[in-house]
């Protein structure tokens, strides 16, 4: 009996050997897959978000345009707004593109770093955000189109600078994900 508990024992040892180094071997390929893939995601992340950030940069001389054509005219009760933003080019505002984002969040979320994560949520969330004031502002342009008071010359100008402002923290956190 103790020569067939030996014999066990020295059969069982190069199974359990081959088994851990399989398993070892199937974990250290799937971290080499994962980090490729994240290798790749973030590539084609810094692309994309590369080419927001060069929107925004090239929207924002129009926004401002837009603003100073406000200002200029606010106290001219003749020209309705839908005048006055033909005079400076129209409403001009970014696109935001989280594409790669949004295909990473839906399935390997958990392969990035906490840091990146919360850049990249923030990011989202500004988006988002932006949406809402982007609509809101077409909203109020569209029901005072013909509108020449003052208020309403005034008000678009607040609203088109708050959208700026979000944009402008919408493409820091951007900035900080192309910086790494």
């Amino acid at each position: 009996m103790k020569n067939n508990f030996k014999e066990f024992i020295k059969n069982i040892i190069p199974v359990l050997l081959g088994v851990l180094i399989a398993l070892w071997i199937d974990n250290w390929n799937e971290d080499r897959k994962d980090r490729k893939y994240i290798d790749n995601f973030y590539l084609s992340l810094k692309k994309e978000l590369g080419d927001t950030d060069k929107e925004i940069t090239e929207k924002n001389p129009y926004q401002k345009a837009l603003v100073d054509t406000l200002d200029s005219y606010s106290n001219n009760e003749t020209l309705p707004l839908i005048t006055i933003i033909e005079k400076a080019g129209g409403i001009n505002g970014p696109r935001i593109k989280l594409n790669y984002w949004r295909a990473l969040s839906n399935s390997k979320i958990e392969l990035i770093e906490y840091g990146k994560l919360s850049v990249l949520t923030d990011i989202e969330e500004g988006n988002e955000l932006l949406k809402y004031k982007q609509n809101k502002l077409l909203d109020f342009i569209y029901s005072n189109l013909t509108e020449t008071g003052k208020k309403e010359k005034i008000l678009l100008k607040l609203m088109m600078e708050e959208l700026m402002r979000t944009q402008i923290s919408v493409q820091k956190d951007i900035q900080k994900i192309l910086n790494e």
